[in-house]
């Protein structure tokens, strides 16, 4: 299910939007088991999108009668957000700005997908509706918090979905079911109707099963909201990547792959795939960006998870399940004096980073190390979500752009992802250099 092959089914008439959504609910049942969807369409709420799409021409507009699904923490008029807290949801009257743009264009929202807890999370368990479990092998965790975003596009039930992505929520589930995942720059694509996680530090991510696919989404969602204090301006000149880059890997002793003896072939192995592209690895000193991430869940940050659930921490504790209000409530000892310090420490992080980014094209490292069952995580879910958050919890920190892409696959049938990332606002320049590797890698 691609966005070209179905503009050219509904072009030729050999489908319409109403058949294909049919075909979608069947696919939705066989995976009932799986807790993907907090929400599907009833035939009743679809009508209005799909008699609007019968009464114009599939060429007319970009995204004519794709489907997408929706984390559900971003609003879609008419149907509860609850943030994976029955307790929390409310009915919002709009829909969130990147999703009203999406609607423009002609996509056909789904549903809303299952999450980790208020969006605290890399692994897909934190759920009360249960842990969303992987595409490729259900034993195994669907990567978070964007689970079911993912999950529903690699089990052909969307075309594409919106993720959030504030930790690493938009490229671990990716890596986990074989897709791209797009985190853009901050503020490029709106946060508007979005329940907040780390408000300053959100963005909302585009899953997809190809590049194509994600930039075509991304053309379309990447709109300036001047409602959104947030919100920036994608430059109007875009920087592409030569024929010869140089590209930074971490310096072997910073690398981790938690025993995955596999992953960290696979990773060699891509790195070999890029400097036979004309790329020069640049073997480069990650400790900026490492000491980074340990800011993000045991510095001040934590303390705008706190703000954006404030009250039902305080009115309504055993609504969150116990591992979410356990995060969540470290936030509310921190600070002035914390947050400014850790502040001080971050600006400092920045200029180093600066540093290493100032010679290279982009960054390389996996996107995790590795990858657990259900079980483990169930048994330790803390550590093993900070183990997952290795390569991902500095990103937005730091404002960078990533693309997490598929390479390959375990001899288990897991797949393993990278992820390039460079300065804000070179989401256009990752997804090229991205396109040419995952080109590269089919061709071989």
């Amino acid at each position: 299910m691609n966005i070209s092959d179905l503009k050219k089914s509904y072009i030729n008439k050999t489908l319409i939007p109403r058949e294909l959504m049919t075909q979608i609910k069947k696919r939705i049942e066989e995976h009932s088991a799986n807790p993907i969807w907090i929400h599907i369409l009833s035939d009743d709420e679809l009508e209005p999108y799909l008699k609007r799409l019968e009464a114009c021409e599939p060429s007319s507009l970009p995204l004519y009668g794709i489907p997408f699904s929706i984390k559900d923490n971003i609003d879609l008029a008419g149907v509860p957000t609850t943030a994976g807290c029955l307790d929390y949801s409310y009915m919002p009257a709009k829909s969130a700005f990147a999703v009203e743009a999406l609607i423009k264009a002609g996509a056909i929202p789904v549903g809303k997908t299952t999450l980790d807890q208020f969006a605290t999370g890399l692994v897909g368990t934190r759920s009360p509706f249960g842990a969303c479990q992987n595409s490729i092998d259900p034993k195994y965790i669907s990567g978070g918090s964007s689970s079911g975003s993912a999950v529903s596009v690699a089990l052909e039930m969307a075309a594409f979905s919106l993720g959030t992505d504030t930790a690493g929520s938009g490229r671990v589930p990716a890596a986990f079911n074989n897709l791209v995942g797009l985190k853009p720059s901050k503020g490029v694509l709106s946060t508007s109707g979005v329940v907040p996680a780390c408000r300053s530090l959100d963005c909302i991510s585009i899953f997809a099963n190809s590049t194509e696919d994600a930039q075509k989404v991304f053309d379309v969602a990447a709109s300036f909201d001047e409602a959104d204090p947030y919100s920036r301006k994608m430059p109007e000149t875009q920087k592409s990547v030569p024929s010869s880059f140089r590209f930074a890997v971490p310096r072997a002793d910073q690398l981790k792959f938690f025993g995955d003896v596999e992953a960290e072939e696979l990773f060699y192995k891509a790195v070999q795939s890029f400097e036979e592209m004309g790329g020069t690895a640049v073997q480069t000193d990650f400790s900026p960006m490492l000491e980074a991430a340990n800011l993000l869940y045991y510095g001040p940050w934590v303390a705008e998870r706190y703000v954006a659930v404030k009250d039902m921490i305080e009115n309504s504790p055993a609504s969150l399940l116990d591992v979410t209000r356990t995060i969540i409530e470290s936030g509310k000892s921190k600070t002035a004096e914390d947050y400014f310090n850790a502040e001080y420490k971050l600006k400092a992080y920045r200029r180093k980073a600066d540093i290493v980014m100032e010679d290279i094209d982009f960054a390389l490292t996996p996107t995790t190390g590795t990858i657990y069952t259900i079980e483990e995580v169930n048994a330790d879910p803390i550590q093993l979500n900070t183990n997952l958050g290795y390569y991902t919890n500095f990103m937005n920190l730091l404002d960078f752009s990533a693309y997490a892409v598929p390479a390959g696959f375990r001899k288990n049938g897991l797949p393993f992802g990278i992820t390039l990332f460079a300065e804000a606002f070179e989401d256009r320049k990752l997804l090229q250099i991205g396109e040419r590797y995952m080109q590269r890698n089919n061709d071989v």
